[in-house]
């Protein structure tokens, strides 16, 4: 069994990696459509986990729990979920700036022990919300703490947050009932992959061309922020509660806007670092306090 501070360092190295692939979500499409882009990359992350998957499931399968149908549908409706997020988050990283993209995506922290309160009956401890909160305003002075004049893409954005809260639900509840993360990654990961090259080819026509002006954006973002990153975000949730994952995972804020200052030249103002500050300041919370007399976390269900 893995210990949740090491779940938790998975979920901090997730964050890393999508920070990071903001930038090269934004200009190594090489003309491809958002949907597209989305359903080529999900597929390259799939087949480079693919391997491993297949042996966590023949282990699993014969030592442990026999798969039933409803985990396979369960796997399939969360590849439906994360290719609604990606495709719509993707769509509007193509008409902001990352550091836009990465503040707006961060509502989806406070919306997951919302959803998980009020859908699932989900009581979580009294850290999170505090703590969602000032992820969220760390975000905001991270972004410049500036009016926020909303454009198309930021909107597109937003309209995601309510799929990745959702997606760090369903993430947790397939991970933990199946005992097989890496098979929930890889099923997940196929489903977004077809759903966006069959309705990226009808409704975006992407011809050869862009594929291969776009090849090393979607090895990139297919290799790392797929198969790595999204691989050990379901690891890691078996083992974390959804709400503190979600404002672990929201730290990949801080990090798209530090790729964004060092490859695009969107500097960071001594204001902003803080933004950063508050977000670090709310993770530690969610981690420490728990482990204080104020009170432990229940575990997973």
């Amino acid at each position: 069994m893995m210990k949740r501070v090491h779940a938790n360092i998975l979920l901090t190295v997730a964050a890393m990696i999508w920070g990071s692939a903001f930038v090269v979500q934004q200009i190594g499409t090489g003309g491809l459509g958002a949907i597209t882009f989305t359903g080529a990359r999900f597929l390259v992350g799939g087949g480079a986990v693919m391997p491993f998957a297949v042996r966590q499931y023949v282990r699993v399968h014969r030592s442990e729990r026999q798969f039933v149908a409803r985990d396979w549908w369960g796997m399939v409706a969360t590849g439906v979920v994360l290719f609604t997020a990606a495709s719509l988050q993707q769509h509007g990283i193509l008409h902001t700036t990352v550091t836009n993209s990465g503040f707006l995506t961060a509502l989806y922290v406070p919306l997951v022990p919302v959803i998980g309160l009020l859908v699932l009956r989900r009581k979580v401890h009294f850290s999170v919300w505090p703590a969602s909160i000032c992820c969220f305003v760390g975000t905001y002075i991270l972004s410049g703490a500036h009016t926020v004049a909303l454009a198309a893409g930021d909107l597109w954005v937003i309209a995601s947050t309510v799929f990745w809260a959702s997606h760090v639900i369903l993430v947790g509840i397939m991970a933990s009932r199946t005992r097989a993360p890496l098979v929930v990654a890889v099923v997940q990961f196929v489903v977004c992959g077809v759903l966006g090259l069959l309705l990226g080819g009808g409704m975006e026509q992407p011809t050869i061309d862009q594929f291969y002006l776009g090849w090393w954006g979607i090895c990139y973002v297919g290799i790392f922020s797929v198969g790595m990153a999204f691989t050990l975000q379901v690891v890691g949730q078996r083992f974390t509660p959804a709400a503190d994952a979600a404002i672990i995972l929201s730290s990949e804020t801080v990090f798209a806007a530090i790729s964004g200052a060092l490859f695009l030249g969107e500097r960071l103002s001594v204001l902003q670092l803080s933004g950063g500050g508050v977000i670090l300041a709310s993770i530690l919370a969610v981690e420490l306090l728990p482990l204080s007399p104020l009170g432990k976390p229940k575990p997973l269900e």
